[in-house]
């Protein structure tokens, strides 16, 4: 399984082969490093872990943690896998050459988040009247229930936070890569903020 920890740069827009202008999103990748081994027979599950970019400063136990790959990651992920390859071994680098122009991937990440909102920000509901015998209460969600079962039902649609969710944006193809520049390109647009952070995965 091909995966990779990118940021967020920016959008931009290309033309493909048959002269169509296509929306792309571009994602920065700086070089990754193999930081530990999960097995079956130790953790119950088999996975990778690797680090990217480079921090100031870590706690000792993060430090303990990745002395072996002799790294100093500022982003550290877990990518699982049926069966570990061999080439990636603790200390092993990967950059974004693991992907081609045309693969199909998935990018998830978490969206902007916006804060509390009411529910019609957040749910689309329509205000109550403001005349014709409306009390001023124009913004609020109204009745929340019946007298029977007196209470509130789990998942009503109410205020709240809004926003920084963890979404996965499936059916995308990588439009370009520079591995001089560690950039990748993706069609089509992904989730959160500039710079912030996503994980690009080969499509399953």
């Amino acid at each position: 399984m091909k995966a990779l920890i990118t940021r967020k740069v920016g959008m931009t827009s290309t033309i493909n082969q048959d002269g169509v202008v296509q929306a792309v999103t571009l994602l920065s990748v700086a070089d990754h490093t193999v930081i530990s081994h999960k097995t079956a027979e130790k953790d119950g599950y088999t996975a990778v872990q690797v680090g990217t970019e480079t921090a100031k400063k870590l706690s000792k136990s993060v430090t303990g943690h990745v002395k072996n790959a002799k790294v100093m990651p500022k982003i550290i992920r877990e990518f699982r896998f049926t069966e570990i390859p061999e080439e990636l071994n603790v200390g092993s680098k990967i950059s974004a050459d693991v992907f081609s122009v045309g693969d199909k991937v998935q990018v998830t990440g978490l969206t902007k988040g916006k804060g509390w909102a009411g529910t019609i920000r957040r749910h689309n509901f329509h205000r109550q009247r403001k005349t014709h015998g409306g009390k001023g209460n124009t913004r609020k969600p109204g009745s929340i229930g019946s007298m029977y079962p007196q209470h509130i039902f789990k998942g009503s649609k109410m205020a709240g936070q809004l926003g920084h969710d963890q979404i996965t944006v499936k059916g995308l193809k990588v439009a370009l890569i520079d591995t001089e520049l560690g950039v990748i390109g993706v069609t089509g647009a992904v989730p959160g903020p500039k710079k912030g952070i996503l994980i690009l995965k080969e499509a399953k």
